[in-house]
Parts: structure tokens; C-alpha cells; sequence
């Protein structure tokens, strides 16, 4: 701006001399050269106005980068955790279900020995053969097993598995359970088997 102010500063006094001119020839081509100068200089002195980036500081620079990098960690410590339990859990039910198959295979001789005690005379099965029972049942019971006890109960289709019905004695027996033909069975609250009852209707 203050060189366009000089320059035209010289024009004023470059016609001022012009008008002291005697010749008329001269004075022409002084006022031509002044239109091209000034022509030139409005072309050369055109601004474009210019957005102006705010500059960060440093110290906004790495409170910025501290940030991303908490926030990096953080969701990278989440992901870790949910991993961390996720396969805990896994193990968790693997184990379960390997100890589930081997139990339920266990079942079916568990119910023979209770039919062949619960039917033998009475001294045919000795004192030892009852307490290795116990013993067996006892071991499962710390596994998480535990039988069902249906007899009497109301009837549960997630409990029960209803194989025939009887007509009530009472009516205070409508819809329980008469009578149990295999014991259902627990293990850890999760139902491995079914109890197969008879229903009072």
C-alpha cells in the first residue's frame, strides 16, 4: 500500500511538470505512459484475501497427542479385558462340559445300583458294596451333581418330561407329579437330564 502511495506521489509531480510543458507533444506522452503505469500497478497490487491457520502452541501439540494416545490406550485395554474374560469364560464352560459328558454317561449306573439295592433281599448286598455307592454319589455331588426331586411337585416342562398320565385321587393332585419312572438330574442348576414322571390329570 505505501508503494502505491509513492508511486502515485511521483505521478502528481510528473504532471505537474507536464503542465509546465511547452510542448504539446510531450505532454501527450507523459499521460500515456502515467495510464500504463497506473494500469500495471492496479493489475500488480490486486490482494487475495487469505485464511489465516491458527497455529498450535507446543504445549496444545502434545496435550493433543496425549490425549489420542489415552484414548488408544484405553479402548486397547478394554479389548484386552473382554478378551481376558471372554476366554476365561470359555475354560470355564469347556471344563464344565467335559466333566457334563463323562457325569451323564456315569448316570445310568448310578440308577442301576439304586433299582438293585432298592429290589435286593434284604443282606444280599453287603454294609461295603452301600458305603462305595455312597462314596461314588458323594464324589459326583461335589462335581455339581444333584438329583431331582419331583414326586408330589407341580409339573414343570423344563423339569419334566411327562411319559403318561393318571387320573387324580384327588383333586388337590391335578396337575402334579404321581410318580417318578427316572430320577431327573442337576448339575451346577443346569438340567442334564429329565425327570420322567407320571402326571395326575
Amino acid at each position: 500500500m505505501a508503494k502505491l502511495l509513492n508511486i502515485i506521489e511521483d505521478y502528481k509531480n510528473k504532471a505537474k511538470k507536464a503542465f509546465k510543458m511547452e510542448n504539446k507533444d510531450e505532454l501527450q506522452v507523459e499521460e500515456q505512459e502515467i495510464l500504463q503505469d497506473t494500469d500495471n500497478i492496479s493489475e500488480n497490487t490486486v490482494e487475495t484475501p487469505t485464511e489465516e491457520v491458527p497455529q498450535l502452541s507446543e504445549v496444545e501439540k502434545l496435550q493433543t497427542e496425549l490425549y489420542e494416545l489415552k484414548d488408544k490406550y484405553l479402548r486397547l485395554y478394554s479389548d484386552f479385558d473382554n478378551f481376558r474374560k471372554r476366554t476365561a469364560k470359555e475354560k470355564f464352560e469347556m471344563i464344565q462340559s467335559a466333566s457334563e459328558r463323562v457325569i451323564v454317561d456315569i448316570i445310568p449306573v448310578i440308577d442301576d445300583i439304586e433299582r438293585a439295592t432298592a429290589n435286593a433281599p434284604e443282606g444280599e448286598i453287603s454294609e461295603g458294596i452301600h458305603l462305595i455307592f455312597n462314596k461314588l454319589y458323594n464324589t459326583l455331588s461335589t462335581k455339581g451333581l444333584k438329583s431331582m426331586d419331583a414326586k408330589g411337585q407341580v409339573f414343570n416342562a423344563d423339569l419334566h418330561e411327562a411319559i403318561t398320565q393318571f387320573p387324580a385321587p384327588t383333586e388337590a393332585d391335578k396337575g402334579k407329579v404321581f410318580d417318578v419312572v427316572e430320577k431327573g438330574y442337576f448339575l451346577n442348576d443346569k438340567v442334564i437330564r429329565f425327570a420322567k414322571v407320571v402326571v395326575a390329570n
